[in-house]
């Protein structure tokens, strides 16, 4: 992972989204924020818990005052990134206008995310089966909710007559894969931004779906 992506992420990146806010007190934030870089640097199963306490600046022993087990900050890492997920896909799907508006506003503002904060994201989307039993069936129903999200907007289009789509639960996979998969490769040394990767998805998705262009 690159030092660079990775402070740029830590100190945001102007989609008014401030990576692990929500944790507190300072010291777990600290940690939850070197478990993702650990983890995506070296994979959860690589990564040990002396790893993360060192790269927050910490004894091993502080970081099971916080947390009880390395799964333990797996699971708050990614239902942290799965509930922003959710959020940005039904406020899309829930928000105003016709169905290929809708489909454009969740597919830039997903994209625009994953490639923003990359690093949280491939942790988020890619460590799913290093969840225990109970934690990973948390994250799946999580996941689910946001496939119906997708589908839902993708259904009334279809029902609008704006969208030639045969199958809905196929296409709905490949729009979500699509977007996802942009944590994998972005970069910050990369030629575009989040802001015009989330541009170019959201025009090839409502290509796909075979929404009149403007």
């Amino acid at each position: 992972m690159d030092s660079a992506d990775s402070a740029a992420e830590t100190g945001g990146s102007g989609d008014g989204y401030v990576p692990w806010s929500e944790v507190a007190p300072d010291a777990a934030r600290r940690l939850l924020i070197a478990a993702v870089e650990a983890f995506a640097a070296r994979g959860y199963h690589a990564t040990t818990t002396r790893d993360i306490a060192q790269r927050a600046g910490m004894s091993p022993a502080a970081l099971y005052i916080h947390y009880k087990t390395k799964e333990e900050l797996l699971h708050r890492i990614s239902r942290i990134g799965h509930d922003k997920a959710l959020e940005i896909l039904t406020t899309a799907a829930e928000g105003p206008g016709t169905a290929a508006e809708r489909l454009d506003a969740a597919v830039r503002s997903f994209v625009r995310w994953h490639a923003a904060h990359h690093t949280t994201a491939r942790v988020v989307q890619y460590e799913l089966d290093a969840l225990g039993p109970e934690h990973r069936s948390e994250i799946v129903a999580l996941r689910r909710q946001s496939d119906a999200a997708v589908r839902g907007i993708l259904a009334d289009g279809v029902a609008a007559g704006e969208f030639d789509v045969p199958d809905v639960s196929g296409t709905t996979l490949a729009v979500l894969s699509l977007c996802i998969d942009v944590a994998r490769w972005f970069s910050t040394a990369g030629n575009r931004t989040p802001d015009e990767v989330g541009a170019l998805y959201a025009d090839l998705v409502l290509r796909m779906v075979g929404a009149a262009q403007k």
